[in-house]
């Protein structure tokens, strides 16, 4: 019983942490020249931008391992790669859907046109 119950909650969560959206236009800093460079295949600023997410803290749908990939928002004034992150699942060049987190994954906004 507590197994099943907490596989329901995790769905929950999941469910209501995606119900949130955020617009390209809508992205803070760098975001959207970021989304667009994902479509083009890079370059990008950062060694891990393009590497696989593996969603640990398994807030996003469930996927196979390799489905997801992590790319950089700069923050301004960040000595380091910041807190802020796209995370897309699909072809690289052409992501079925992608993810906006601000705080580290902690929480994701699914970002829409």
């Amino acid at each position: 019983m507590l197994i099943g119950s907490g596989l329901a909650q995790a769905s929950g969560l999941v469910a209501a942490n995606l119900a949130a959206t955020i617009t390209v236009t809508e992205l803070p800093g760098p975001g959207a020249q970021i989304f667009g460079l994902i479509r083009q295949g890079g370059p990008f600023a950062h060694e891990k931008d393009g590497m696989v997410f593996g969603n640990r803290e398994r807030l996003l749908p469930a996927e196979k391992r390799g489905y997801y990939r992590e790319y950089t928002v700069a923050s301004a004034n960040s000595r380091d790669r910041g807190a802020r992150r796209i995370v897309c699942g699909g072809p690289a060049t052409a992501p079925d859907v992608c993810y906006y987190s601000n705080d580290h994954y902690a929480s994701f906004r699914r970002i829409v046109p």
